[in-house]
């Protein structure tokens, strides 16, 4: 049995918590938080401690899962792998490239398993949206964002997320990893705008962004991401790849709003348009809400530590995605494109 302290309990936190409670795999032996929460009744059992380190030393678990906010993942991710623990660790790994690539070297040097909470990896339809993409050929254009009409709750959650990471570099990992899963050539230009769109965050904050990025294979994407009340629910829910093959599209959820966090990647059907043929619509009935996609990531978590899977591809796919989104966050307060490294 895997026994595992989680840290931060926020809405992904504590959904990770309870995947890895009601997975027979794993044992949660304590939990880490800067303050009290209400807690499912599968951890109500469980004390909310707020020294890491010393949870830490005290526990000595087999596997850390960090869900705090964006700005401690490296560090937090650095000290469990030291202290002999594999690592989940939510997305964004970290809030710079440089400590991206620090903690990338501690997974190797430690040999410690980490993996990177890009979800969408672990949801059928987008596995699905991305095969038919690369059957269709390159080169791609991919069409994809998430605004979210935040208010109350939601936009206090954004507001604490904006001290330290935009929303195109906080959601955009998941949608740049998507566009590089279906090319296989290298990123090679990142053009980015954004604006601050309320006086409720900092002055050197956006809440709107959207970029683009070019690929070497000609591929070219777009992403999206706005955050707030002033956001429109018109159009949050683009999921479109393009190619001369044809285009492959995954349809918006029905009646869910665009800030509730099952819509994000609520994706039941998927809709196939090879070049000069009608439309394919494939439904996926039983496509995971956001519990069962952090049950399934906690399982290949589980897969991962029990057969010595090499995770080094995947941690190598998380810091592009990083460098890719920081890289759009340059050009938002630039007002230049960046090239990207080779």
């Amino acid at each position: 049995m895997i026994r595992v302290l989680v840290v931060g309990l926020g809405q992904m936190g504590q959904s990770h918590a309870l995947a890895y409670a009601l997975n027979p795999a794993f044992e949660v032996v304590g939990l880490v938080n800067r303050s009290d929460v209400a807690l499912p009744d599968a951890l109500a059992h469980l004390a909310i401690e707020r020294d890491f380190d010393s949870a830490l030393a005290r526990l000595t678990p087999d596997m850390v899962a960090i869900a705090t906010y964006s700005d401690s993942h490296a560090d937090l991710a650095i000290r469990a792998m030291q202290a002999g623990a594999h690592v989940f660790v939510e997305k964004p790994l970290a809030t710079n490239v440089a400590d991206c690539e620090h903690v990338a070297q501690v997974a190797a040097d430690t040999g410690r398993k980490l993996m990177v909470g890009h979800i969408l990896r672990h949801h059928p339809t987008w596995q699905a949206l991305i095969a038919e993409a690369r059957a269709l050929g390159a080169p791609y254009v991919f069409r994809l964002n998430l605004n979210q009409r935040s208010t109350g709750p939601a936009w206090e959650i954004h507001k604490a997320l904006m001290h330290s990471t935009p929303p195109i570099v906080d959601c955009g990992v998941h949608y740049v990893d998507v566009m590089c899963q279906i090319t296989d050539a290298a990123p090679v230009e990142v053009r980015g705008m954004g604006l601050r769109l309320s006086d409720e965050i900092a002055p050197d904050m956006y809440n709107y962004g959207h970029f683009q990025v070019l690929f070497e294979d000609g591929s070219c994407g777009w992403y999206e991401a706005g955050w707030g009340p002033m956001m429109s629910e018109t159009a949050h829910f683009v999921k479109d790849v393009v190619s001369p093959g044809g285009a492959v599209s995954l349809r918006a959820p029905q009646g869910v709003g665009s800030a509730d966090v099952e819509g994000h990647t609520a994706a039941d059907q998927l809709i196939v348009a090879p070049t000069g043929q009608g439309e394919t619509l494939r439904d996926f009935p039983d496509s995971p809400g956001h519990q069962g996609l952090c049950d399934r990531q906690a399982a290949a978590m589980a897969r991962a530590i029990t057969n010595e899977e090499d995770l080094s591809r995947h941690v190598a796919d998380a810091v592009r995605s990083v460098a890719i989104c920081l890289a759009a966050d340059e050009s938002v307060r630039s007002g230049a494109p960046v090239r990207l490294k080779p």
